[in-house]
């Protein structure tokens, strides 16, 4: 299995931006990003391959949130610009090794130990 290890969370003011990276131990196929709020279950935010660097976004993060890889580093990074209070949550990335389906967390087999995001209104 990948080792994922997140960083880069935090507190900030709504407007704001946030970067979060994701170091992996190794390449599968792509990495995602993921976010659960209390009470909520874990939402699809994004995802983008290894090779390709082809990228999904969701809806609601659409046009604000970039996905980047920098492939030297094996390093995942999620640019969130924009950001509102409902953004608000734990971010995870996920490593698939294999395409498929990118919203579901079950298509994803590693996954990091999450950091949080708080945006303050």
């Amino acid at each position: 299995q990948v080792q994922l290890v997140e960083s880069g969370g935090g507190l900030v003011q709504a407007g704001g931006s946030l970067r979060l990276s994701c170091a992996a131990s190794g390449r599968t196929f792509s990495m995602g990003w993921f976010r659960q709020a209390p009470g909520h279950e874990r939402e699809f935010v994004g995802v983008i391959t290894w090779i390709k660097g082809s990228t999904i976004y969701a809806d609601s993060v659409k046009g604000r949130f970039t996905i980047s890889r920098d492939n030297a580093k094996n390093t995942v990074y999620l640019q969130m610009n924009s950001l509102k209070p409902e953004d608000t949550a734990t971010y995870y990335c996920a490593s698939a090794s294999r395409a498929g389906p990118v919203a579901p967390p079950t298509m994803y087999d590693s996954w990091g130990q999450g950091t949080q995001v708080t945006v303050s209104s």
